[in-house]
């Protein structure tokens, strides 16, 4: 009984770090295409152009993402606003953008 248990456990374990690793793929693939961007202007292409190959397709399901069109406009709008992904995914960033939110509400 407990052996099956353990096994799902860490079967359900060993899937979550899989997805983990593919996303940490995805986001290497929005900076490479962000750095493109601001070296060649080309980021948003690049990355919808990965996102539409069939590795991009594959890494994009194995970190759990449906690879559809509107994920690619997503990725595509986020290489445009060419925030690094480790800045974007901070507190502070977060901070920022609640507190411009907040003050545009205020605004309104």
């Amino acid at each position: 009984m407990f052996d099956a248990a353990d096994g799902t456990a860490f079967t359900h374990e060993q899937g979550a770090r899989a997805r983990k690793l593919f996303a940490a793929v995805v986001l290497a693939a929005l900076d490479d295409a962000i750095a493109d961007d601001k070296k060649y202007g080309n980021g948003p292409e690049q990355i919808a152009r990965w996102a539409r190959s069939r590795d991009g397709r594959e890494v994009l399901s194995c970190a759990g993402i449906d690879p559809n069109e509107r994920v690619v406009s997503g990725l595509m709008e986020f290489v445009a606003k060419g925030v690094r992904t480790s800045v974007a995914l901070s507190r502070e960033e977060s901070e920022r953008r609640n507190a411009a939110a907040a003050a545009e509400a205020e605004a309104a």
